[in-house]
């Protein structure tokens, strides 16, 4: 361990990797608590799937993949958010469609893209290791929209995510909230599919929120308590990836299940 914190004073690509573990587990411990109480974790699933079209395309027209990923992560949100909410058809099918047509898109523009980019990779598997410094301010940039946003409509987000009805009768414009709540989770993936990967993505928005929703009950404590779990799962990853040569981001995610079973199976036996 000592060759590690050596090496996170020396280098450059260690000191990016943590702070960027730091900045994802906090918008991801806030945004996950609104997924695991809402249980929209199959929705937040097809937006972050539907991602690798916007991936894909902007890879084939050459310009950056993030950018793709942040046009995508909106659509995708919007276009779910109104199908719950104003469609007539199964909710499932159609987010089952749109996760599959997203990644198709995302297959052929990759496949039409000349030459191997390693870059793509990260995308879909993600390297903490490769975050560079204009992913920090990105991330930096994200963090304060999705928290300041959050915190000005924090009463309206827990009123829809625990009775969308009673929220109606009280006159709150719940269509609005809700598709604004999937836009925030939309969000929240694209900062994270650098830290994880799109494949992986949603392991690290729910777990450590999942595992906080079994001790902690009020919303408040459960944000703080998967923030700071999700810092020391992706510490942990960061350090197991550097000392024994691991993909960093299916570490992360290991590490994060291995506690969920864990405390699943501890809080199954003590209560």
């Amino acid at each position: 361990m000592q060759d590690f914190f050596t090496a996170l004073f020396q280098h450059t690509f260690l000191q990016n990797a943590v702070l960027g573990g730091i900045l994802s587990s906090i918008v991801c411990g806030i945004m996950g608590t609104f997924v695991v109480i809402k249980r929209i974790v199959f929705i937040s699933g097809g937006i972050a799937h539907a991602i690798l079209g916007g991936v894909g395309i902007a890879y084939y027209l050459g310009i950056e993949p993030i950018i793709g990923a942040f046009v995508f992560a909106i659509l995708a949100a919007v276009i779910i958010g109104l199908v719950k909410l104003k469609a007539k058809q199964q909710e499932d099918t159609v987010i089952g469609a749109l996760w599959a047509i997203g990644m198709a898109l995302g297959v052929i523009f990759i496949y039409l893209t000349p030459g191997y980019n390693v870059d793509l990779l990260t995308y879909l598997f993600g390297n903490i290791l490769l975050v560079s410094q204009t992913d920090i301010w990105i991330l930096i940039v994200l963090n304060v929209f999705i928290i300041g946003t959050v915190i000005i409509f924090y009463r309206q987000f827990l009123a829809i995510t625990f009775d969308e009805e009673f929220s109606r009768l009280r006159g709150l414009p719940v269509d609005f909230l809700y598709i604004l709540l999937l836009i925030l989770i939309a969000l929240t993936i694209v900062v994270l599919i650098q830290i994880v990967g799109l494949i992986l993505v949603i392991a690290l928005l729910t777990l450590p929120a999942a595992i906080s929703f079994l001790y902690w009950k009020t919303p408040a404590s459960m944000m703080l308590m998967a923030v700071i779990l999700g810092l020391i799962f992706t510490f942990i990853g960061i350090y197991l990836s550097f000392e024994m040569n691991l993909p960093s981001g299916a570490t992360i995610i290991l590490i994060s299940g291995l506690m969920y079973l864990i405390a699943m199976n501890v809080k199954r036996i003590n209560f």
